[in-house]
């Protein structure tokens, strides 16, 4: 049995998806599903459980028949101030989880982020030696969740303590896709641009405020989540260890391309303006990231990722333009 923790949201419920595709049907998710839809995403699913989080733990007592827990649950907003509550869902909760698989040697296979690499100016290196996470700066409260718990599997790991057979940690960088609609403000810009493209509206992006960044052409790792729902699977399969991989494209785009492919797939002629970005975000806006993806390659592999342009193609049109937008 395989255990999905927020395997109602977005990327949890793409993977419950890819699982019953592959013809896993012992699949558990714990989540809440709330009153925003999220019940829409395991729509088609096939599911043996649905666990609330403050009950996982007592579920889990006593079984021995999980192979493996995906814990992608947590709060992901990075835009997140209640520390206290983001201890206890992203840090705590995932302490009591790698614990458990360590007990009882299940594999664990869990969420980190892009976001514990702060600005960039460290690099985007998913090296796992703890001389080297001590010095990534997550620059919001989320990415700082994620770091500390990166940094507790390192400590282990460094002074040779006992940990799950698979404890892979996934750095996941601008992933959008289907399953996006509950999110509301906080869904990629594909899922959020697709409406107003569609009317034929024009669509603004910030402008640039770096003299070697055109307007527009500021950088991200954009990567389709099925690329991601591929290699989860290829881990619960294919690889045993401790280390954190790097999950994008490995090609940094910029935003033009990626709000051009919206408009390309629609074939809209593109509409685009820039418009100032609130005062508030320019000291920590990032203009670069891209997915180093040399030590996933190393462990074998080596499937390459969906181009940007076919990627958005294929989400609107399997997806975005259908009467039915969920995996």
């Amino acid at each position: 049995m395989i255990v999905v923790t927020g395997g109602a949201g977005f990327i949890g419920s793409n993977i419950v998806a890819a699982l019953n595709e592959a013809g896993r049907r012992d699949v558990v998710v714990c989540d809440l599903l709330g009153c925003e839809g999220k019940w829409q995403n395991l729509r088609k699913r096939i599911l043996q459980d649905v666990v609330p989080p403050d009950e996982l733990m007592s579920w889990l007592d006593g079984r021995t028949d999980i192979e493996a827990i995906i814990h992608m649950g947590a709060d992901s907003s990075t835009l997140a101030q209640d520390g206290d509550d983001i201890m206890k869902r992203n840090f705590r909760f995932s302490l009591a989880l790698l614990d458990w698989c360590t007990t009882h040697q299940v594999k664990l296979i869990y969420a980190s982020s892009a976001a514990t690499y702060g600005d960039g100016a460290q690099g985007f290196d998913d090296n796992m030696a703890l001389s080297y996470l001590q010095e990534l700066r997550p620059l919001n409260l989320y990415g700082w969740s994620k770091h500390l718990f990166d940094q507790v599997v390192a400590t282990r790991m460094e002074a040779g303590e006992r940990l799950p057979p698979v404890c892979a940690g996934l750095k996941f960088f601008n992933v959008f896709g289907p399953n996006e609609t509950h999110k509301g403000p906080m869904m990629s810009l594909v899922s959020k641009y697709f409406p107003a493209i569609k009317r034929g509206e024009t669509i603004d992006l910030f402008r640039s405020y770096r003299p070697d960044y055109k307007d527009g052409e500021q950088l991200r790792d954009f990567v389709y989540v099925h690329d991601i729902t591929e290699t989860i699977l290829w881990l619960l399969d294919g690889y045993r260890g401790t280390s954190l991989f790097n999950l994008g494209s490995g090609q940094a785009r910029s935003f033009i391309d990626l709000v051009g492919s919206i408009f390309d797939a629609l074939a809209q002629e593109r509409k685009i303006r820039f418009v100032d970005m609130p005062e508030a975000m320019r000291p920590r806006y990032q203009y670069f990231t891209e997915a180093n993806a040399t030590r996933l390659q190393a462990a074998g592999y080596n499937r390459p990722g969906t181009r940007l342009e076919e990627a958005v193609s294929h989400f609107v049109h399997t997806y975005l333009d259908t009467a039915d937008p969920y995996r």
